[in-house]
């Protein structure tokens, strides 16, 4: 049996909940069928031993699935495992892979809104026991953050970055700085320190209130010059779709002088559609009343999602649609 170094008797408790990802993932059978889940993750200590210097570690299973497999089902799950064992450790890690590390992030800050303990995702662009992995230090990096004292909401650690996790995106397919925050600062820059950015973390985290359920009946839809949305989408309210994320140009414009968009809009809004505009662009505000064209999507009802990202857009209006009780318009977790 391996001997893994004794947290201090005060250390902090901290559960690693394990999603799968390319953390997890078997190097030696990336080829020919490429990177798959692998089995040596239940004693991850006896893999990164320097954690339990940081804190009183506890790992768990909770399924090992490529990110892209992962989804609603999966964020109710994680939500109710959390929420079961909120009171039982002083923080949480999650290791996730990166394609849908946003999106899980994102709907768990909402969720969970007022959980008040950290919540830190992590993963890595190559698996643990790979040569010049990125893994360990994400995971070292993450238990430091969640056990600072100074977190009480939902992040995502990844390279030199701690990000609100419900502003996240990942930006690159390789580099190991693969995430970027949308319209809000790192929450702390990860070097030799922890440099903290007191203003960016979140102050008050209001009341606990744990919802497990979203709907997924939801599309993000991107305009794009020149598209007819009759012609090509039709009437996605007789398919079942019950809320769309309209990605508008600049600051929130959609083409106007046919009025095909405006119209077909306005039908979907009328069918019951509940619909969220946000924007294209990577960085600047949201602000429709600023031209004429976005005015209209404004008067017609459609609801500016400020500066949440297409990720945290998408779970907010999936976790509205299955909590009619939530105003979409109020911010939940910094979103």
């Amino acid at each position: 049996m391996p001997t893994h170094p004794r947290s201090p008797s005060n250390a902090a408790s901290v559960l690693i909940l394990h999603s799968g990802g390319t953390l997890g993932m078997d190097p030696a059978r990336r080829f020919p069928s490429g990177l798959e889940p692998g089995e040596y993750l239940e004693d991850l200590v006896s893999v990164v031993p320097e954690l339990q210097e940081l804190a009183s570690i506890q790992t768990e299973i909770l399924f090992n699935l490529d990110s892209a497999n992962i989804g609603p089902e999966q964020w109710s799950q994680m939500s109710r495992r959390l929420d079961a064992e909120r009171e039982s450790y002083d923080a949480f890690v999650i290791v996730h892979g990166t394609d849908t590390m946003a999106y899980s992030a994102a709907a768990l800050s909402l969720a969970l809104a007022g959980f008040g303990k950290p919540v830190v995702f992590t993963g890595s662009q190559l698996p643990l026991r790979a040569m010049r992995t990125d893994a360990k230090s994400n995971l070292l990096n993450s238990v430091a953050c969640a056990v600072s004292g100074k977190l009480r909401e939902v992040a995502i650690c990844f390279g030199h970055d701690l990000l609100r996790g419900n502003r996240a995106r990942k930006v690159h397919s390789s580099h190991y700085d693969a995430f970027h925050s949308v319209g809000h600062p790192p929450l702390a820059e990860l070097g030799i320190d922890l440099e903290w950015n007191e203003d960016a973390l979140l102050k008050n985290p209001g009341p606990y209130q744990a919802r497990f359920s979203f709907d997924p009946r939801v599309l993000r839809l991107p305009i794009v010059p020149g598209n007819d949305p009759q012609e090509l989408l039709g009437r996605p309210h007789q398919r079942g779709v019950r809320g769309l994320v309209i990605e508008a140009f600049g600051t929130g414009n959609v083409p106007s002088l046919d009025r095909r968009w405006l119209d077909w809009l306005a039908r979907e809004q009328e069918a019951g559609v509940l619909i969220f505009l946000i924007t294209q662009c990577r960085s600047g505000p949201l602000y429709p009343g600023l031209y004429k064209t976005g005015q209209e999507l404004l008067d017609l009802g459609i609801i500016p999602a400020a500066r949440m990202s297409p990720e945290a857009a998408t779970a907010k209006l999936m976790l509205c649609l299955a909590h009619p009780d939530l105003d979409p318009r109020v911010s939940l977790a910094g979103e």
